[in-house]
């Protein structure tokens, strides 16, 4: 697309196609200043209206509309930073085409460099330069003590230290006793040593690092399934393929699904390779966003962990892309731009012709797939490290065996979690529900606490003291009296969440000490940190939590695992449901006799008969994996076939009802693609906004993102407040 302006341009003027980070799939022509060397990756401040943005040059333009040439704007300046690969501008190219988003919305993961950020304050520091003054306190006296050594001080830091306050320091500078001068830049941290400590492996690990080095040594496009069981010692094995790429100078991306639980992980890199890596996720401050970017960029950032917007990010020299916990659902975006993060890393290491690793206990089902078919290779770890067993897991059945009323830990699970305590060690309480409870209701009336814009339940938070909706935010008092009938006291909370767990947990064992880890309750990433690293010391008895506890953490005291509600995710509609559920209760139970002792895990569940719960007693991985490969070959499901969604929405039901009908009716025929609804979502409103869906079924070999692209081309388009929404491959059925 052309941008004008009113002067003009000599004929000769050449002209370039930038991309912008704005919600828009072309590129915006401009003309470049004479003097100006601009080649396709170069990243440039140009004109939009009236303000100046960041864009890259995405390619030369020989050919601009002769017309429009004397009103082209000019390239504002070139940015002094490195220029985007072609290998990541054609990452932007092919994630664009085939989730169906705008290029310019794809683009913007790329550059966060934090350019409105202006320049980086110095920091000043103090230092002893002059005598004492002739006026003297307690604050002076500690203040030149400390400072006696004369150098180069922190302000803040020596006030800190002195206990004083910055008008003591600025009341001897401004006598000469002290002096003020900037702080030195930080020194940059040192390269991480591929031999700082060979680590001591098992015969089993030994052949899984031999080939991890095989791997990384050979380049090339490669994808390799590093299948070890928990407590196998994944991470220290891939490590040696990280090794392997430092010595060739070389930059590894290590993605992860959960940033905020990386604590441990970060020890275990510093003890291999001596220092930490650098680090990038959403609760970075942007000036470390900023510094943490140009040093990608530029190279000085040899190994990066991050969740899956680092994919995104400009490697200078970028050799491995290793994916932790492959299998976990949190490296599907649901907003904005829709991606699978495994997919896509997949992806880019096949443009830029290097190796990946993707790393699990619990493949998924297409990475399990494409390793039996041999598109994948297959490194096994078939047994944890230092000989340690793999957890005894055990069902009880809740029909025979329920708690009393009001309790959700069964006699025999109370039984079990007593006997843990009294041998010092831990107990982990795991149920996948936020809050105290799911529902409030009113014993008087009947009426249940809802979200006034979501069709959803207000979840009960007792720490907060709120009724909270869990997809919008909403939140509001637990009222005392029952607003639709007045009644006093007579709102029940009905189901379990972590926090009610708790409660009964303290109950039960109220000598024990208790914690709940669950998303909602976290502050901050160091916070998160400190209180995995209480739970790894042996300060907390019984852990109680979400998801959150079930990936990558290792507690040496946790010996028993009890899953209050083991049925929990298999009623949901979800075509994933039992993979899901499998993976996560292998994961959580897994956290068990890692370190010392049998480690066992029992499951509270209404249906032992089911499956997955049998696959799970059993220990028997293969004979879930056959049954769920082949339920999706027969229904046609992913892997073995596609599906896409399209979300349609709109401030009020007819509105989007009727946009869904319409775009539906106009669906290209193809008797190879089914196209399913619409139909009202599950979450049929959120956050006011009223939802139908539809749904695509097609055969593997259909290129699903044509179709759509050519049947949305010819649809009616969107106005006012209706939305589209496209999700190729989606993970949530929501």
């Amino acid at each position: 697309m052309d941008n004008f302006s009113r002067s003009g341009p000599p004929l000769t003027t050449r002209v370039v196609d930038v991309l912008l980070p704005v919600a828009l799939d072309h590129a915006y022509s401009y003309r470049v200043p004479r003097g100006t060397e601009l080649k396709p990756g170069d990243v440039v401040s140009v004109p939009l209206g009236a303000r100046e943005v960041i864009g890259v040059v995405w390619a030369d333009n020989p050919n601009p509309d002769p017309r429009l040439h004397n009103r082209l704007k000019e390239v504002g300046e070139k940015l002094d930073v490195p220029p985007l690969r072609n290998e990541l501008r054609s990452l932007v190219d092919w994630v664009a085409n085939y989730t169906l988003s705008a290029r310019g919305m794809v683009l913007r993961m790329t550059l966060r460099m934090g350019e409105h950020l202006g320049p980086e304050r110095v920091r000043m520091g103090v230092r002893l330069v002059g005598e004492k003054p002739r006026r003297m306190t307690p604050a002076r006296s500690r203040l030149i003590e400390i400072l006696s050594d004369r150098l180069l001080h922190g302000k803040s830091d020596v006030a800190k230290e002195a206990g004083c306050s910055a008008g003591v320091i600025d009341g001897l500078v401004d006598e000469g006793t002290l002096a003020v001068e900037p702080m030195p830049r930080a020194l940059a941290a040192p390269a991480p040593d591929p031999e700082f400590c060979a680590p001591d492996f098992s015969p089993d690990q030994k052949v899984a690092a031999e080939a991890m080095t095989a791997l990384a040594a050979a380049g090339g496009f490669q994808v390799a399934l590093l299948d070890g069981v928990t407590g196998s010692g994944k991470t220290e094995v891939y490590f040696e393929a990280v090794a392997e790429i430092i010595r060739r100078g070389q930059q590894t991306l290590i993605l992860m699904p959960e940033i905020a639980l990386t604590g441990q992980f970060l020890d275990r890199f510093a003890l291999r390779f001596g220092v930490r890596p650098l680090e990038w996720h959403s609760e970075l401050t942007p000036r470390t966003r900023a510094r943490n970017w140009a040093a990608i960029a530029e190279g000085s950032a040899p190994i990066v962990v991050g969740a899956r917007s680092s994919l995104f990010l400009p490697y200078a020299n970028l050799g491995l892309i290793i994916v932790d916990e492959e299998h976990d659902q949190a490296y599907k975006q649901d907003e904005g731009v829709h991606y699978h993060a495994r997919d896509m890393a997949v992806v880019r290491a096949s443009i830029a012709k290097i190796p990946i690793v993707l790393s699990s206990a619990t493949p998924s089902v297409e990475t399990e797939v494409n390793a039996r078919k041999g598109r994948y290779q297959r490194i096994v770890l078939p047994a944890r490290f230092g000989g340690q067993h793999m957890p005894h897991i055990e069902a009880i059945d809740l029909r025979r065996f329920a708690p009393p009323r009001g309790r959700f830990v069964s006699p025999l699970l109370a039984e079990q979690i007593g006997i843990a305590i009294e041998r010092r060690e831990q107990a982990l309480l795991f149920l996948n529900r936020r809050g105290y409870a799911p529902l409030t209701l009113c014993r008087a009336c009947g009426r249940r606490f809802a979200c006034t814009i979501c069709d959803a339940w207000l979840v009960d938070h007792r720490f907060r003291q709120r009724l909270v909706c869990h997809h919008c935010g909403f939140s509001m008092p637990r009222p005392r009296i029952c607003p639709h009938c007045s009644a006093e006291e007579s709102l029940v909370a009905v189901g379990p969440g972590v926090e009610r767990l708790q409660e009964e947990a303290a109950a039960l064992f109220p000598n024990a000490r208790t914690m709940v880890l669950s998303s909602d309750l976290i502050t901050s990433i160091e916070t998160m940190r400190s209180e995995l690293n209480e739970i790894a010391e042996g300060r907390v008895d019984i852990i109680i939590g979400t998801q959150l506890v079930a990936k990558g953490h290792n507690f040496p005291r946790l010996n028993l695992v009890g899953v209050i509600d083991a049925d929990l995710g298999l009623g949901n509609g979800d075509p994933r449901a039992a993979e899901r559920t499998y993976q996560l209760l292998n994961q959580v139970i897994g956290r068990a006799g890692r370190d010392q002792g049998r480690g066992v895990g029992y499951l509270q569940t209404h249906q032992p008969e089911h499956p997955v719960m049998k696959a799970l007693v059993a220990c028997d991985r293969e004979a879930f994996y056959a049954s769920e490969i082949d339920a999706r070959e027969r229904t046609g499901y992913p892997p073995f076939g596609r599906l896409a969604s399209l979300i349609v929405s709109a401030g009020d039901r007819p509105t989007a009802e009727g946009y869904a009908r319409q775009l539906a009716a106009i669906a290209p025929l193809d008797e190879r693609i089914k196209v399913l609804g619409p139909a009202e979502a599950p979450l049929a409103v959120i956050k006011g906004r009223y939802r139908f869906r539809i749904l695509l079924k097609s055969p593997r070999n259909v290129d699903l993102s044509n179709y759509l692209r050519q049947w949305l081309a010819a649809g009616p388009k969107t106005r006012g407040n209706l939305k589209l929404e496209v999700d190729v491959d989606p993970q949530s059925f929501l």
